[in-house]
């Protein structure tokens, strides 16, 4: 590989956002992916039908105005998801059926304390600064205790202590117990607090890019042409006064700076020379991924809907722990995305494929009737074994962690620059936050030459 202006590690969003406004800048760089595709922790398959899956991230919401932009910019349009009908609720072994965010059909007592617990959630939230959450006045003591202690103290309802416990901690693929309250208070803050995040219409699955996520990463690839590099695990990072050597297992790259764009669960995988400063790789070290299974189960019609129902489906406890409805923009064929997380994912994890199939759709049986049973396709896509991935969607912050070394999620190190959706202030855990952090490493990479320019100093390679 020759010679460039900027070397980019990780072809997820973050990283093809990096490499592509770095390119429209007219800037030579070279992007290097570890994976034989890209788009990182999405992962769209094309069907022969002309339907798609996206097997990783596939959601949009408002005020996701990064990734709507590129969307815009590559003529990619949006359609919203689907949430005519009935969502169901099984806690207890009991059903209910509601519409909107709240099952309202439950208990008054559970339903009342689900209430007020968002409400509190909400409140807290907005006394995180998301810029630097690590300096809220009670950043401490948030950050020394878990989501699990914190629902403990809050939640009395058994009923819904178990719902909220599936759906907050299910966004960072773990059990409440591993993840501090502090992280969980910044992570919803970024996204505008607990209704954006837990919600569907108007929240952050209101809408799909129509074609998938790869609809948008595919025309990204084709601008940068042959600046990508396939199958590149990168697997030492040398710097030194005048720039950065990044080597792979048959090649490098000398650039001026590079930008690693790799899950924090994994980017202590590279060896980095000098050793990075303490703080950033305790980091690494620090912020893990969890567990999740995300499954498409297609068939002929969304069936579902005749019946009165959004497709959107929970059960803590299940083998499938959440559904939702994941057709295409045509609503052919039907397709119900199946996403477990966390302790259950790593349990259903262990069986073979075939056993975990037959749990998944008996589990759909139970809530959609005998029609379940028998698709046309089951794909499975566990995010857990991923290995450049490192597990979930999202790395999260154990107790302490934060208050602790926060300021190192995007501070430079030397010609090392770092993005990723978890170094993003706003949307973080969300492709938008990917596509924020690459824009913002580009526009740090250039203005730190920049201003090597106008200080008289050498910025060749």
């Amino acid at each position: 590989m020759n010679d460039v202006d900027y070397c980019v590690v990780g072809g997820g969003f973050a990283g093809l956002t990096a490499a592509l406004r770095l390119k429209q800048a007219g800037r030579s760089v070279a992007l290097l992916e570890a994976r034989d595709r890209l788009g990182g922790r999405t992962f769209t398959e094309n069907r022969p039908d002309g339907s798609w899956i996206d097997r990783g991230g596939a959601w949009i919401g408002p005020g996701q105005d990064r990734i709507q932009a590129l969307m815009g910019e590559f003529g990619v349009p949006s359609y919203k998801q689907y949430t005519d009908g009935e969502a169901m609720m099984f806690v207890d072994d009991k059903e209910y059926r509601y519409k909107g965010m709240i099952p309202w059909t439950m208990s008054p007592w559970a339903a009342m304390n689900l209430g007020a617990v968002l409400l509190d959630l909400g409140h807290l939230c907005k006394s995180i600064p998301i810029e630097a959450p690590w300096t809220a006045e009670n950043a401490d003591k948030w950050d020394r205790i878990t989501l699990a202690h914190w629902l403990n103290s809050h939640v009395v309802s058994k009923s819904a202590h178990e719902l909220l416990e599936t759906a907050i901690a299910g966004a960072y693929t773990s059990a409440a117990s591993e993840v501090s309250m502090l992280f969980v208070l910044y992570q919803m803050a970024s996204g505008g607090g607990p209704g954006f995040v837990l919600g569907i219409e108007d929240g952050a699955q209101d809408s799909r890019p129509v074609g998938g996520m790869g609809a948008v990463s595919g025309p990204m690839a084709a601008e940068l042409g042959d600046s990508i590099h396939l199958s590149q695990p990168v697997r030492r990072i040398h710097q030194d006064t005048d720039g950065v050597t990044v080597r792979s297992d048959d090649s490098s790259v000398r650039a001026r700076r590079a930008i690693v764009a790799v899950p924090l669960a994994i980017a202590s995988q590279i060896l980095y020379e000098p050793m990075l400063p303490v703080d950033r790789s305790f980091l690494h070290q620090r912020m893990p991924s969890g567990s999740i299974i995300k499954i498409a189960v297609v068939y002929d019609e969304p069936f579902w809907r005749a019946d009165g129902l959004s497709g959107q489906s929970a059960a803590p406890g299940s083998p499938a722990t959440i559904t939702i409805d994941a057709c295409t923009d045509t609503g052919r064929p039907g397709v119900l995305c199946v996403i477990t997380e966390g302790p259950i994912a790593r349990r259903i994890g262990q069986l073979d494929r075939d056993a975990r199939r037959g749990a998944i759709l008996d589990a759909l049986v139970e809530r959609f009737g005998e029609r379940a049973r028998s698709p046309i396709d089951y794909v499975e896509q566990d995010w857990t074994t991923e290995r450049y991935s490192g597990g979930g969607m999202l790395s999260h912050a154990p107790t302490g962690v934060l208050t602790q070394y926060g300021p190192a999620l995007r501070a430079p190190c030397g010609r090392i620059h770092w993005a990723g959706t978890e170094s993003s202030a706003i949307m973080c855990g969300w492709v938008d936050g990917a596509v924020r952090s690459g824009e913002r490493a580009a526009n740090e990479v250039m203005a730190y030459d920049t201003v090597a320019v106008a200080a008289g100093q050498s910025t060749d390679n």
